[in-house]
């Protein structure tokens, strides 16, 4: 067992916000290189933010989700894709705390660890002897090159029963990097696809998502800690709508920065900040993040006040945190939006920051679990007295 000092929230949130400044310094050589660039991985890991969702006795901080969006949020503001990074690392963490002990002893020796993972089930688990084989390719694996393990998704099959989805630990090394991110957006998160060919995985690295998803899990030291008691899908849901809520700030900064001096081209405002419709966008984008900040951190509260009031989750509350994802999208996209449009022709360029922010929103925006629009009509759907047409709730 391993005994640290665990940081305020406010510390962490800190500590994301000194970094914000070296993030941005390698954000071209990111996109460039389609990956994160050592030194950015190098200041996470000397900043203990990859420990937030890390078990205490390992080392780690088992941060509230209230600083794990703040911490996101703020590393956005220097990176989108570091930040989106970070998300899935921290999902990832939280995820491997709900397997059997024993191999969270394996995962965590390093309380620094890197673990990256995937919800999309696209690869086929076969029963076999103490295990299961697997085989089968997961694309969109985020930050996968830089991690030590994989918490992937899985179709069991089983030839006596119905195919049923399950969660899997797998250590990189046993699996394919296939170097296919050639994207308009996070480019930096180098979200590539991983392949299993004929991989072994022994039962206790197997979780069935059908307990998981009703609150069940492998661990008994993690049962009665009140990171642990938060639902799945929620928790997923509020880590990553961050990264969208700090595009929006850093929209809005990279904007200011290139405010004092400039013209509007073909007319004759010598000066944008003069321009009533200036004033106008600046006012509706604030209004909009502020908007986005509203439901990143409502569904962030909901999670920890539930948590440590160890309370049943409804489905609607479990429906509204979706919709709360899908709003923090939308509206920090608006956001960006306005911003973008407003910066003119020469914003184009690939060293002004905001257009990579631009591509990088649109590209979050897509993801299917945060999808405005699913995830406006999931929620309708409930209040309207129907069931879900969904396991992720």
């Amino acid at each position: 067992m391993t005994v640290t000092a665990v940081p305020s929230g406010a510390e962490l949130v800190g500590r994301a916000t000194e970094l914000v400044p070296r993030l941005r310094s390698h954000a071209v050589w990111m996109e460039e290189n389609r990956r994160a660039h050592d030194d950015v991985l190098e200041a996470l890991r000397e900043s203990g933010l990859f420990r937030m969702r890390v078990p205490r006795r390992y080392g780690g901080f088992e941060s509230d989700m209230r600083t794990t969006v703040e911490v996101i949020s703020e590393l956005a503001r220097g990176d989108a894709s570091v930040a989106w990074t970070a998300a899935v690392y921290a999902i990832s963490t939280w995820m491997a705390g709900l397997f059997p002990d024993e191999v969270q002893d394996e995962i965590f020796v390093d309380p620094d660890v890197r673990i990256s993972g995937i919800l999309s089930p696209t690869v086929q688990a076969v029963p076999a002897a103490g295990g299961v084989v697997l085989d089968g390719r997961w694309t969109f694996n985020s930050g996968a090159r830089h991690s030590e393990w994989n918490t992937c998704a899985a179709v069991l099959v089983d030839g006596d029963g119905q195919p049923q989805p399950v969660m899997v630990a797998v250590p990189l090394a046993d699996l394919t990097v296939v170097d296919d991110w050639h994207t308009s957006g996070l480019r930096g998160s180098g979200s590539v696809s991983t392949v299993a060919e004929n991989v072994f995985v022994p039962d206790a690295r197997v979780l069935h998502m059908g307990p998981v998803l009703a609150g069940r899990h492998g661990s008994e030291r993690n049962a009665d800690r009140p990171l642990w008691r938060a639902p799945f899908m929620p928790t997923a849901c509020a880590t990553v709508g961050a990264p969208a809520l700090g595009m929006a700030k850093a929209a809005r900064e990279s904007f200011m920065e290139r405010l004092p001096g400039r013209k509007i081209s073909y007319t004759d405002y010598e000066s944008q900040r003069e321009a009533p419709l200036t004033h106008l966008q600046l006012a509706e984008a604030v209004l909009r993040t502020d908007e986005a900040a509203f439901h990143a951190f409502r569904a962030a509260d909901l999670l920890d006040s539930k948590a440590v009031a160890g309370e049943t989750w409804t489905l609607e509350e479990r429906a509204r945190v979706r919709l709360d994802l899908g709003a923090v999208c939308r509206r920090s996209q608006e956001a960006v939006d306005i911003l973008s449009s407003a910066s003119g022709g020469s914003s184009v360029y690939t060293d002004v920051p905001i257009q990579r922010i631009e591509r990088d929103m649109r590209t979050m925006s897509r993801h299917a679990i945060i999808h405005p629009n699913t995830n406006l009509e999931l929620y309708g759907r409930v209040l309207a007295g129907l069931g879900p047409n969904t396991l992720y709730l």
